[in-house]
């Protein structure tokens, strides 16, 4: 209590536009922790923001100058989607104890290896290091490579024509 006390008493001592600065200072402080106690409730940052009082612009501006901030702000959306999400599976589990389908398949999709959606491709690829594919296997095989979800160029280099 005496520290707060001196630093008021010092506050009082300063000249004016010091102790505005000092004011906005604290009142920038005060709406950080704000937004960040919003964010670990509800981690969209439109929605804290509007809670906390404060423009979208100021966060990110305050994410951009100020490290620490940033860190505890990432932290915080953080702890707010594990929050979330651990309020979702709680919903979810009341929907199934009501016999809710929905609710019973997506938890069954989403947690039962036999009735997730599933692509399966199987094979065999047998290749000496020294031999070249053909025009048409080479085609064959980036066909293959994109249907698996590969986006680059696959690794061999097409032969000369």
């Amino acid at each position: 209590m005496g520290k707060i006390n001196r630093a008021e008493s010092q506050k009082d001592m300063l000249d004016p536009k010091e102790k505005s600065k000092i004011t906005i200072y604290d009142r920038q402080i005060k709406d950080k922790l704000n937004v960040i106690k919003q964010l670990k409730t509800t981690p969209i940052v439109e929605i804290a923001c509007k809670r906390a009082n404060i423009g979208r612009s100021t966060f990110y501006r305050w994410k951009n100058e100020d490290k620490i901030f940033s860190k505890d702000a990432d932290a915080a959306m953080k702890e707010g989607e594990e929050f979330i999400s651990d309020m979702s599976e709680s919903q979810l589990i009341s929907l199934i104890k009501g016999k809710k389908f929905p609710a019973i398949q997506m938890w069954l999709k989403h947690h039962h290896p036999k009735y997730t959606n599933r692509l399966e491709i199987s094979g065999q690829l047998i290749t000496q290091e020294d031999e070249e594919l053909n025009q048409e296997e080479y085609e064959i095989e980036r066909q293959a490579l994109r249907q698996m979800g590969y986006k680059k160029k696959y690794g061999r280099s097409k032969q000369s024509e």
